[in-house]
């Protein structure tokens, strides 16, 4: 499955708790790549795109609902 259609099975508030940890993750690794510690540099593609992913079900169910 891919990981757009395992967030569209989550409730709304586990999709906002996991967007948090994502954020956090992504700020995080901003750190690491402005540090030269960054080891796995495909990470911040995939978190960004993660954290897009969940901004779009949301907005679509927000859409939905009104």
């Amino acid at each position: 499955m891919s990981v757009a259609s395992d967030l569209r099975t989550k409730t709304a508030d586990q999709l906002k708790d996991r967007l948090l940890d994502l954020k956090k993750e992504q700020f995080n690794l901003r750190f690491q790549r402005a540090s030269g510690q960054l080891e796995n540099t495909a990470r911040v593609r995939s978190v960004r795109r993660e954290i897009a992913v969940i901004k779009t079900i949301l907005g679509d169910r927000s859409r939905a609902a009104s």
